[in-house]
């Protein structure tokens, strides 16, 4: 195993542990899966699936970043792209108890940060992620963000870019925040809210 600078990107979806309690095992089964094949297949710059975490997507890339504007364009596709899978699977299923709250319970965060060093090691068929940042970029999910959608960006992430600004979001305003991750101390990050681009 040979570590390596890694982004990891994960799109997680919430409102998942109260749909798949709300609605009958039928719907979801068929719901959440269709979702998470969304992600991926809307997935246009390059990045790799480690795994798939029940409901979220845990995605990496190594070597040359992305540009910001790229990556800010491939979380919104994810986010929009998502919608209009929600939006189809409510049509398909109308005919299911429940079906029309599909897009009112489910909604996406995206989760960005970047390690210095990270490994990528083979486990049967799956690739794994070991390091460190792996750790703090799901801490990073656990946060208290006051937004049910959202895109997140580690401060790590924003120093490879030298900087960001509300410039490169014509949606909504960037804000701060930080959160505490035990043995690891402060972690600082930027968020914006997603919920703008559906309206």
């Amino acid at each position: 195993m040979k570590a390596a600078p890694t982004l990891i990107c994960i799109p997680d979806i919430s409102g998942f542990t109260q749909f798949m309690s709300d609605m009958d095992f039928e719907l979801t089964s068929k719901v959440i899966p269709s979702l998470l094949n969304k992600i991926i297949y809307s997935n246009e710059i390059g990045l790799k699936v480690s795994e798939i975490e029940g409901d979220a997507v845990l995605f990496f890339r190594q070597g040359e970043l992305p540009s910001f504007e790229q990556l800010v364009k491939q979380c919104r596709y994810f986010y929009t792209e998502f919608y209009n899978q929600m939006n189809e699977l409510r049509k398909k299923h109308s005919d299911k108890n429940g079906a029309y709250k599909i897009p009112k319970m489910l909604g996406l965060k995206i989760v960005l940060h970047y390690g210095q060093e990270i490994g990528v090691v083979p486990v049967g068929k799956m690739i794994k992620l070991m390091g460190e940042d792996v750790i703090v970029a799901h801490r990073l999910l656990k946060n208290d963000v006051p937004l049910d959608e959202y895109i997140l960006i580690s401060d790590e992430l924003i120093s490879e870019y030298k900087s960001i600004s509300n410039d490169d979001f014509d949606w909504a305003n960037l804000k701060k925040g930080s959160m505490k991750i035990e043995h690891m101390g402060d972690v600082g990050f930027n968020y914006i809210d997603l919920r703008p681009l559906t309206n």
